[in-house]
């Protein structure tokens, strides 16, 4: 069973899962953990690891149109290392900072691999969810796509303190508050476009048509990638780089934009079933832990 056939199996059984974080009495609330082995190549910093670990369950506020409130989060590694552990806890700080939340402690503990868990609180009246996206509306995107993947190639090369830079990615609360009153569907892109699409799709029992040339693709990515072929994976199936992906009526789109403090695309529309980029099948493929 993959990650994926596990969380179906979950959502039978726990009625506030199955979106991006879980809706409780106004607040929203979710948890990740991330392995040196999966998710910390060979080079990344501590501080990076930090930031990355609380920004991946910030994403997850992000996607719900809600405030952050706060994180916590479990340190745990194979020994305490005073500076790595000062490293991670500033890390992680700043990116709280960085969304006006705040970085309040954790937990501590020993295990045979570096591994990161955490838990962010937000708070909204008025959560979007993955399931409201309607046939003729917009399907559009934050930011730029491939960083991630671009940072992983850097960090193969020994290009170790760019491909930090790379790695330690915006969480995109403003920008999921900003959407929320225009948005009929949203989620982040942590496991890649193609698969949130197909996400969004089975959530909202629609398709979706992807135009690949309005793809926004992150500059590292074309000075990294082999081909197209190569630029085109890195985009659209790596994952990881925790953009927000929205359906918003074509109504909407303009107010969205002028609302939203990152750049806005318009990289599809949905339909009534099926999902394709450019008139062929998109593959339902991405990033799966485990």
């Amino acid at each position: 069973m993959d990650e994926r056939a596990a969380l179906r199996l979950l959502a039978g059984e726990l009625a506030d899962a199955g979106d991006d974080a879980a809706v409780v009495d106004g607040h929203v609330l979710t948890t990740d953990m991330l392995h040196a082995t999966t998710d910390f190549p060979a080079g990344t910093t501590r501080y990076t690891a930090g930031w990355r670990a609380v920004g991946a369950s910030l994403s997850d506020v992000a996607a719900m149109g809600a405030e952050a409130v706060a994180a916590v989060a479990v340190y745990a590694a194979p020994e305490f290392v005073a500076d790595e552990l000062e490293a991670f806890v500033a890390g992680a700080s700043d990116a709280c900072e960085s969304v006006d939340a705040r970085y309040v402690g954790g937990d501590l503990d020993t295990t045979a691999e570096f591994t990161a868990a955490t838990t962010v609180l937000g708070r909204t009246d008025d959560p979007v969810l993955r399931s409201g996206a309607r046939p003729g509306d917009a399907l559009c995107a934050t930011g730029t796509f491939g960083r991630s993947g671009a940072a992983l190639r850097l960090f193969e090369h020994g290009e170790i303190e760019r491909a930090n830079a790379l790695f330690r990615f915006e969480p995109r609360v403003a920008a999921g508050r900003a959407l929320a009153p225009h948005a009929t569907a949203m989620m982040d892109s942590s496991d890649g476009l193609a698969r949130s699409v197909h996400q969004l799709a089975e959530a909202s029992d629609c398709g979706f048509a992807l135009d690949g040339d309005a793809i926004p693709v992150a500059e590292s990515v074309r000075e990294v990638a082999e081909d197209a072929d190569d630029e085109r994976e890195l985009s659209v199936f790596f994952g990881e780089d925790f953009e927000l992906v929205v359906t918003l009526p074509e109504e909407r789109v303009a107010d969205a934009r002028e609302a939203s403090p990152t750049p806005l695309s318009v990289v599809g529309e949905v339909t009534d079933s099926g999902v394709t980029m450019d008139g062929e099948p998109l593959p339902d493929r991405g990033y799966t832990h485990g």
